[in-house]
């Protein structure tokens, strides 16, 4: 799609979160000229899935999530996912990086902060995994700074809650990585969004719900919106549009009529988090503690007991507990999913639902579960937990991708998938975690699948490599490299180095 020499670029930013924001400085930044507009249905920003109590926080960086390396049949450990999530969270680091020391964005409390990432197991098996994983990854300088550990007092030295009142018997392991860190999305959101606004040709408006998307015969993008406020209803049309509304994504995708949008289906899942309330407690624990997931679990509820800092205050957390709604967003409706089923999609939902019998089972388990065997998920982290300590709160909503297959039937997916159209004129992003994390490396590939002849251009190669001074280079093949651009962003995000 070209914009060489284009006087007005109008740009419409559905949704106001990580993913918008982002998008939203690359286009500033890439394309001065563009007028850009971000919509967004809430009152405020970053208020559904970037907000800091509706994701873990974790600054997903494979450190600790052992769902991102499988065991394979031989026994050896698939870590193609780790290393290329890792790496997209250090370009993630670089961005913000550039965008403080450049003065863009300023924060009154840091948004992400120090906080050890460390993985946990028991049982021979599990501590078989957890050592082979471990001489995985640490053959790559992007882990160089990995320890393992077998020994009880070791360990404790690092988790004291997770071992004391253990039973010194039980084979464990853990493995720790003390570059890790604990971000709040939200606040670098709202940075960024601040950023944005603070020029002439940007507008943030909430209150706004999109409600139709046309292609219109001049090739422009009609969007036809209501205020939710007065009720009015509007239209404006624009160059390029990008749907970045989270679990809203698929419904709006479908609205366009775009053949690519046609077979995608949308998975609701919920989760909760059991809050600690004793301040003794949290200051007893720094760090994000992911273990194994029980046999026939999703992904997406690798169990963890999380130190989180929001807003410069710090929490502890143990989850998640997996639910079931129908909404799409925590703000959603109940006739969300409903909603969603068209002729297109509904025999790709039916065959993924029929394959994935099991996950709903586990769901539906999930929900009905007593306070006291929540209690005893969390025992198995922290053997001398006491259930008054500790408070159920509900996280957001994320809806996983379910897409037509080549046999005409449904594949449930985890992870995001960028979804465009022919001419790149609109883009939408479906799916859900790792996704804030990685959302600067996400941004990229949108922009390479939308302007590909302009990200071929010496000048946005440049610009680029401003806010990214990698860009090109890869971390993981470079260990010198992603070492010295460690303690670049170290020092300009003021975290502590690792000797």
């Amino acid at each position: 799609m070209g914009t060489n020499e284009i006087k007005e670029f109008k740009v419409a930013l559905i949704g106001a979160g990580i993913m918008s924001a982002t998008l939203g400085v690359f286009i500033k930044r890439l394309m001065p000229y563009a007028k850009i507009t971000i919509y967004e249905r809430l009152n405020q920003v970053a208020a559904e899935s970037s907000n800091a109590w509706n994701n873990a926080g974790t600054g997903h960086s494979a450190f600790c999530e052992l769902n991102y390396t499988p065991e394979k049949e031989d026994g050896t450990i698939d870590i193609k996912k780790a290393l290329k999530i890792s790496s997209s969270f250090e370009v993630s680091k670089q961005f913000w990086a550039s965008l403080i020391d450049d003065g863009s964005i300023k924060t009154e409390v840091p948004f992400i902060n120090d906080i050890d990432h460390m993985s946990f197991v028991w049982g021979e098996e599990n501590v078989s995994f957890l050592k082979k994983r471990y001489e995985a990854l640490s053959n790559y300088g992007i882990f160089k700074d990995m320890k393992f550990s077998d020994q009880h007092d070791e360990i404790k030295s690092w988790i004291p809650l997770l071992m004391n009142g253990r039973d010194l018997n039980q084979r464990v392991a853990a493995t720790r990585m003390e570059i890790g860190t604990d971000v709040n999305f939200g606040a670098i959101t709202k940075s960024m969004i601040d950023y944005l606004v603070s020029f002439d040709n940007v507008e943030l408006k909430t209150g706004i719900e999109v409600e139709d998307i046309d292609r219109e015969e001049n090739e422009r993008w009609e969007l036809e919106m209501k205020d939710l406020h007065s009720g009015e209803e509007f239209d404006e049309d624009f160059d390029f549009v990008f749907i970045g509304a989270g679990g809203a994504a698929i419904p709006l995708l479908e609205k366009t009529d775009l053949p690519v949008g046609e077979g995608y289906g949308g998975f609701p899942v919920s989760g909760q988090f059991l809050q600690c309330s004793n301040p003794e407690v949290v200051e007893q624990h720094e760090a994000k503690v992911y273990g194994m997931a029980e046999v026939g679990s999703p992904p997406m509820s690798v169990p963890h007991l999380d130190t989180r800092i929001i807003d410069g205050k710090k929490t502890l957390l143990f989850g998640p507990y997996a639910g079931f709604s129908t909404k799409f967003l925590k703000n959603g409706s109940y006739f969300d999913l409903p909603l969603s089923i068209d002729s297109h999609n509904v025999f790709p939902l039916l065959s993924a639902g029929y394959k994935n019998y099991k996950l709903s089972k586990y769901l539906v388990k999930q929900v009905f579960q007593s306070p006291e065997t929540r209690f005893e998920a969390l025992k198995k982290y922290f053997p001398e937990a006491k259930i008054e300590d500790w408070s159920l709160v509900t996280a957001g909503q994320r809806v996983q991708i379910i897409k037509r297959n080549i046999d005409g039937g449904g594949d449930l997916q985890f992870g995001t998938e960028i979804v465009s159209s022919s001419d790149g004129s609109l883009a939408a992003l479906l799916g859900a975690s790792p996704g804030a994390s990685t959302a600067v490396s996400i941004m990229l590939d949108l922009l390479n699948q939308c302007f590909p002849n302009q990200m071929a251009d010496n000048d946005w190669i440049f610009e680029i490599k401003k806010l990214i001074p990698t860009y090109g280079k890869s971390l993981i093949e470079d260990d010198e490299l992603c070492l010295k651009t460690r303690e670049r962003t170290t020092r300009i995000l003021k975290l502590k180095s690792v000797e």
